[in-house]
């Protein structure tokens, strides 16, 4: 029976942390801000722009949200990402995703400051990452890896399977396996005999947006899973891209869903806000 990883509580320490951080930056002369912008209607985005006001009020950090028309042209997005990269006042950007249609989402990230993108999605930002310099790692990545340290799952030499290449999770993941000195493989819609490959994994994060995609004939014996989907069945219950009740029985440890890498993306976001804070304010 695994260790379930609890991503609440971790980020409940994480944001603790966070608080401490951002008290001694106010002593300072700093209050660190974070500044959303939200573009249409979404509901789902929504709930999480509230998700992150809510962690910064718990964390000390000022959140401003700009929340803008769906009807708003790709100039004045881009106007209004300008204003917050002037202000001085404003440590942290981020661009509340998916954007609606019509506007372009890589040209906006663009223009953000790599120095404010809190979310690491910059080119700038990722391509620090890949060379091992100094930068803003994605929140889901970065927590993913602090939930698997924090629980004391050894890194160093093992091999790890990442389920799903995306720009956001897949590939920022494999990049910090990497960095512990994981042996990683990465499959995707085209991997050939995919059960076969993850089954050689001592570390496995799925990320493939498929409820319950992962079965427990794909798990080695105890291996350590991380699952970063969150899927709504039509009960309205919720539920990850891995078979969380019979993968449990194979696993060391695996992260629910929800209350596991959920909870820990927005704990992130909060410290790199505090981490660019104290970098660059003033």
């Amino acid at each position: 029976m695994a260790v379930i990883m609890d991503g609440k509580a971790l980020a409940a320490k994480v944001k603790e942390d966070a608080k401490r951080q951002v008290e001694a930056l106010q002593n300072s002369g700093v209050q660190p801000t974070l500044a959303v912008i939200l573009v249409g209607e979404d509901p789902a985005s929504q709930v999480y722009v509230r998700n992150k006001e809510r962690a910064c009020k718990a964390c000390g950090i000022r959140s401003q949200a700009i929340r803008l028309p769906a009807s708003i042209t790709q100039a004045q997005l881009l106007e209004q990402i300008d204003v917050l990269n002037q202000d001085a006042s404003v440590h942290g950007i981020l661009l509340q995703l998916p954007l609606p249609k019509g506007l372009d989402s890589a040209e906006a990230i663009m223009a953000i400051s790599p120095e404010k993108d809190v979310d690491g999605f910059h080119p700038m930002n990722v391509g620090a990452l890949v060379n091992d310099w100094e930068g803003f790692v994605p929140c889901t990545p970065l927590g993913c890896i602090h939930l698997l340290k924090t629980y004391g799952v050894e890194l160093d030499g093992k091999e790890a399977v990442v389920i799903g290449r995306s720009k956001i999770v897949g590939k920022p993941v494999q990049a910090l396996l990497m960095r512990e000195n994981c042996t990683v493989t990465v499959c995707h819609t085209h991997t050939r005999r995919l059960a076969e490959v993850v089954r050689r994994a001592e570390i496995v994060v799925a990320s493939v947006g498929k409820p319950r995609f992962v079965t427990a004939d794909m798990i080695r014996d105890g291996a350590a899973v991380i699952d970063v989907g969150i899927n709504r069945l039509e009960d309205g219950s919720l539920c990850g891209d891995v078979d969380f009740d019979a993968v449990k029985e194979k696993a060391s440890f695996i992260t629910p869903v929800p209350g596991g890498v959920g909870p820990m993306t927005v704990a992130m976001l909060m410290m790199n806000t505090v981490k660019a804070a104290a970098r660059y304010g003033r």
